[in-house]
């Protein structure tokens, strides 16, 4: 087991990623702290991971709200001795499909403002908190790197989240702490447990398609694997990210496409 006395907080650990991430840490030995607004879903995470023999807290903490991200991650390192590993998989909201002439500026900023306000504030919260050796994980999405219409807020979004993930590994890295940003594509079998169905319904009835179908043809027609990742493999990854055995990386671009996007 890997990550055995390690502490990890998950925000958004609720969520279908944050989620999927969280049960990969608790299973490779990690103490869990999930952090979001929804204590339902982040009960329901936890009751998997104490099935399993796992150790795990829940707070319900608003990401984006600064005094309460510091209070959270003194809470944890107070009650844990220190944090470990610290993964950002919130989700917001936010209008995707929308061309840039029928594109509010207000909807642009949105999905830019929230991401990189977020990962500021959690990063800054845990780095502080962490004892020797430590790993912080981000997310974005393909958006970052392709073109196209529709998703200008969500792409910039997520190249400035892999902007800022790439720097932070420079600033922290004297300290022993490595960044790695996460950037998967979609993930079919989470569409309906997140924010996900709403943001490509813009994109599908623009194309007169259901989201299901856009998806399953975008899969089909990508270069390499053909499909997109599942929940499990990118947990997977997160874990492994956050272990020693990837401790040579750091200021990485991890993609989790598939190949639906090639590097």
């Amino acid at each position: 087991m890997s990550l055995v006395n390690r502490v990890a907080v998950v925000y958004g650990g609720g969520g279908a990623i944050g989620g999927a991430a969280a049960r990969a840490f608790a299973r490779d030995g990690a103490r869990v702290f999930l952090a979001g607004r929804s204590r339902a879903k982040m009960e329901t995470v936890a009751s998997d991971i104490r099935a399993l023999g796992g150790d795990v807290d829940i707070a319900v903490v608003d990401a984006l709200d600064e005094d309460a991200v510091e209070r959270h991650a003194d809470m944890v390192a107070a009650k844990a001795g220190g944090i470990d590993i610290a993964l950002n998989a919130i989700g917001i909201s936010h209008v995707q499909g929308t061309p840039l002439s029928e594109l509010s500026c207000a909807d642009f900023e949105l999905p830019v403002a929230a991401y990189t306000r977020t990962n500021f504030l959690t990063a800054k919260a845990v780095a502080r908190h962490f004892r020797g050796k430590g790993v912080i994980l981000t997310l974005s999405t393909p958006g970052a790197r392709l073109s196209g219409a529709g998703f200008l807020g969500n792409g910039v979004a997520s190249a400035a989240v892999e902007a800022f993930s790439r720097i932070l590994a420079g600033e922290l890295g004297a300290q022993g702490i490595r960044v790695i940003c996460l950037r998967p594509d979609a993930i079919p079998e989470a569409i309906d447990v997140s924010h996900v169905r709403a943001a490509f319904e813009g994109f599908a009835q623009r194309a007169g398609m259901s989201v299901d179908d856009m998806l399953a043809a975008r899969a089909a027609s990508g270069p390499l694997l053909r499909r997109f990742p599942t929940l499990a493999e990118i947990g997977d990854f997160a874990a492994f990210a956050a272990s020693d055995r990837a401790g040579a990386m750091t200021g990485a671009i991890a993609n989790l496409s598939c190949g639906t996007l090639v590097d």
